[in-house]
């Protein structure tokens, strides 16, 4: 399938993360190359609704994973500066496939939008089908780099959560968290959000210390997220 175009600007503006500074986490070359290589060549492959359909394991990847509503599909796009990449619904819990999408020609890595979890109104076999499905894909996935699990920065990590965190750690998929949605928590209660969520992570095996704090609306932590990426393919 034909790659989308960048959304207009994204090829030469250059992204700042929050508060209008680059990130300690990364440096600028890093930040540069993440960007350049999210503002090139960028296609949806296929979906993959069992494993057998799964592309062949050529290259690395990193999984976007997250409860519904959580806010992926927006951060996805936004992501990679295309406003159709990722489809969002207005129906949480509506996408249960592995969606996998080509970045940079020729391919140099791929992301996988994981299907969301935690619809409390969807069919106990569909949440059944769901948990098989990412748990074998987890287990089995050499080419898997890491998992980038979204959390709502308004509620921090919720039971449901647990569920995917306790699969990664199963796994030994190596996984970092991404806030999301912090435009719309103040400032006071993101930081104690965030304090919560870290000493959470630090329990846990295969998570990554830091943590990532974005908006897709405003486009705070999108530069970091992108140096994540990069940094988690090699």
């Amino acid at each position: 399938m034909a790659a989308l175009p960048a959304a207009p600007g994204a090829q030469g503006a250059r992204q700042e993360g929050s508060k209008g500074q680059v990130s300690d986490a990364f440096t600028e070359d890093q930040i540069e190359a993440a960007r350049k290589i999210f503002a090139g060549p960028i296609a949806f492959l296929k979906s993959a609704p069992k494993l057998e359909h799964l592309p062949n394991p050529v290259v690395p990847e990193v999984a976007f994973a997250g409860r519904s509503n959580v806010g992926k599909s927006s951060l996805l796009n936004a992501l990679a500066n295309r406003n159709g990449l990722a489809r969002t619904s207005n129906t949480p819990g509506r996408t249960q496939e592995l969606n996998f999408f080509d970045i940079g020609e020729p391919l140099k890595f791929r992301l996988v939008d994981m299907p969301g979890y935690g619809f409390a109104k969807a069919p106990k076999d569909l949440q059944r089908q769901w948990r098989y499905l990412v748990n074998d894909f987890l287990r089995g996935r050499d080419v898997l780099k890491r998992a980038l699990v979204l959390i709502d920065s308004r509620h921090g990590i919720k039971d449901v959560d647990n569920e995917i965190l306790d699969m990664l750690d199963t796994a030994a998929v190596s996984y970092r968290i991404v806030l999301t949605k912090t435009d719309k928590i103040k400032a006071t209660d993101l930081a104690e959000v965030r304090a919560r969520t870290e000493l959470e992570v630090r329990k846990r095996p295969a998570a990554h210390p830091d943590l990532i704090v974005t908006s897709s609306e405003k486009g705070m932590g999108l530069p970091e997220l992108r140096a994540a990426v990069l940094e988690a393919v090699g």
